[in-house]
């Protein structure tokens, strides 16, 4: 009799851990071909085929309102763009970086006569403060990047690969 209660709970643990692990389980071989930010919604959309594959909250620079115009302005870039490359040595956890600026921005700001700035990106909590992830997420706090908690910068970073298309909304 101890036996057979042993077995069902080994069981009960062994279904709940694949309950807790499925939607990770699912995501894992999948890869999204587009990334969708809508930044009034603050909300990032993992993209395949034209369906969501994973919805997760962001934050933003600072000054999130309007298209980032230049260096210092903590504005969040708006527009298209290329995940164009992985960087897992950074100051913060994870970087994916975002092709900012493009063709266009350095045309606008030279223009106004002004630096452009760049290094914008998707990244986690900084180095040594993920704890504070939960809390570091209900403000815009960066300088322009887009910002998730380090379990939301895992799931990106395995679903996106380098040269996956970005666009950033207002």
């Amino acid at each position: 009799m101890n036996d057979v209660l042993v077995q069902g709970d080994i069981m009960a643990k062994v279904l709940f851990l694949l309950f807790l692990f499925a939607p990770c389980l699912c995501l894992a071989d999948q890869k999204a071909d587009f990334v969708l930010v809508k930044k009034a919604e603050y909300r990032l959309f993992l993209m395949k085929e034209g369906e969501v594959l994973e919805e997760l909250q962001v934050v933003f620079g600072e000054n999130p309102e309007g298209h980032k115009k230049k260096q210092g302005d903590k504005r969040t870039p708006e527009g298209a763009y290329i995940l164009d490359f992985k960087l897992e040595d950074s100051a913060f956890y994870k970087a994916i970086r975002i092709s900012y600026p493009n063709e266009k921005d350095v045309a606008n700001a030279e223009a106004m006569g002004v630096n452009p700035g760049g290094r914008i990106m998707i990244h986690g909590q900084r180095n040594g403060y993920g704890h504070l992830g939960y809390i570091m997420q209900q403000y815009n706090w960066t300088s322009g990047c887009i910002a998730v908690s380090n379990k939301d910068m895992d799931i990106i970073w395995n679903a996106v690969d380098e040269g996956t298309p970005i666009a950033i909304l207002p």
